[in-house]
């Protein structure tokens, strides 16, 4: 009887010495992060907006595009010409800034915002921080030689990010945008469904991601653009959804 009970006894603390250590690895790898909204980042922010849209006032949504540039690009940047529009660029390297920096040209001369979404596209999470380090700053420095200009947004392909990203962010300064609205654009080609995507997802204060350089989102973009406004929606740059709050370096912005 006493063995049994002993027995019991070692279970007990042996099962309660193996749960301990679960809760403890999950404590350690939980991913954590400073993050905010756009609504809330204005909301702590004072004074005025530069330029003649105050998304405080106005019903906004950010446009943003992921992956350029591409060929298809130059048709988009026509779009949002004719539109007067202005959207933001998370532009990537490998066989994108390299192969076509006269297109990247073009997006800054039009006064679209340009931010960085690594030089090769890997999981930033899965890489040690150098190598992360390194996706952002062969980045930056591609679009700053071709640009003038040295980026202040990033993304994380795929959105993937943890403290790890954001350290290394926050270091070379550059902001970290997630976004609220998805029409999967990399798994369809329909025009007409990339368009009721959007427009489903699609609240104020919204980020929407597109990625230019699939066949079906560039003819999609005009319907996106007529179906918002009519819906009292004012398109603007992630940049003037935050303002008068600056993007903060390292900080996680997710509607």
């Amino acid at each position: 009887m006493r063995t049994r009970r002993s027995r019991i006894l070692i279970a007990a603390a042996t099962a309660v010495a193996a749960a301990l250590a679960v809760a403890l690895t999950l404590a350690l790898t939980v991913t954590t992060y400073d993050h905010t909204s756009p609504r809330a980042a204005r909301a702590a922010a004072s004074g005025s907006v530069a330029g003649s849209v105050d998304c405080r006032k106005a019903k906004c949504v950010a446009l943003s595009f992921d992956g350029g540039p591409s060929p298809t690009t130059p048709k988009l940047l026509d779009i949002l010409k004719q539109d007067g529009l202005h959207a933001t660029f998370f532009v990537q390297g490998r066989g994108h800034i390299s192969k076509y920096p006269d297109i990247l040209r073009r997006i800054a001369a039009e006064g679209q915002e340009i931010g960085n979404h690594t030089w090769t596209h890997p999981r930033l999470t899965d890489l040690d921080e150098a190598d992360a380090r390194a996706e952002l700053i062969r980045t930056q420095d591609a679009i700053e030689r071709i640009t003038g200009t040295r980026p202040v947004l990033m993304r994380p392909p795929e959105g993937r990010t943890n403290r790890k990203v954001a350290k290394v962010c926050k270091e070379l300064g550059l902001a970290q945008v997630l976004w609220s609205v998805t029409a999967k654009d990399y798994e369809t080609t329909d025009s007409a469904l990339i368009t009721q995507r959007v427009l489903d997802q699609t609240h104020r204060d919204g980020i929407i991601l597109l990625h230019d350089l699939h066949k079906g989102t560039v003819p999609a973009v005009p319907g996106i653009i007529k179906a918002l406004e009519q819906r009292g929606y004012t398109i603007v740059t992630v940049s003037q959804l935050l303002a008068p709050a600056t993007p903060q370096p390292g900080m996680v912005y997710r509607p």
